[in-house]
């Protein structure tokens, strides 16, 4: 028997709508000998304050995901990206909407240029990747700082240039 929540909608399984409607863009600059990752701070008064995160975004409607990338970072930080990246897909469960979201995850590379802070962060940290893995407060964030240095140590995708470069 399905489960039912207390305003008696279904929330069997073949309710659970599956979407591609966030974006996770990771900021990148590039250093001499590493790359430097941005790091937002979550402001009061927004979901998860204090916590530390790349840009986050829905994807709005009529968007796709690579637009979305570049609309978030603009918004989140008003840095202009030189080079986008597809990196990944992390799922999680949005309880809020009862949805599975597939966050479509970037690589962004940016120039120099002053953060601009939008109002659900207040402040930020451009930081080295181990700094950045003690920072980020999502594990799945973690996780694909590890990914960004495995294919692009070389500063790029290398070899898989042709298939992640946007």
């Amino acid at each position: 028997m399905p489960r039912r929540r207390s305003g008696g909608r279904d929330t069997g399984a073949g309710d659970t709508v599956v979407r591609a409607g966030v974006v996770d863009v990771f900021v990148v600059r590039a250093r001499p000998r590493a790359w430097r990752h941005l790091a937002l701070r979550r402001a009061s008064g927004t979901r998860c304050p204090g916590t530390w995160e790349a840009v986050h975004g829905r994807v709005e409607r009529g968007e796709s995901p690579p637009e979305a990338a570049r609309r978030e970072v603009h918004e989140e930080t008003g840095l202009a990206i030189e080079r986008l990246y597809s990196l990944a897909i992390n799922p999680f469960y949005m309880v809020s909407t009862g949805t599975v979201e597939l966050a479509v995850a970037f690589v962004a590379v940016v120039a120099a240029g002053d953060v601009t802070l939008g109002d659900e962060h207040d402040a930020h940290e451009w930081l080295s990747r181990t700094a950045a893995r003690r920072r980020y407060h999502w594990p799945r964030e973690r996780e694909s700082l590890d990914h960004i240095a495995v294919l692009f140590k070389g500063g790029n995708a290398g070899k898989a240039e042709d298939v992640l470069r946007i």
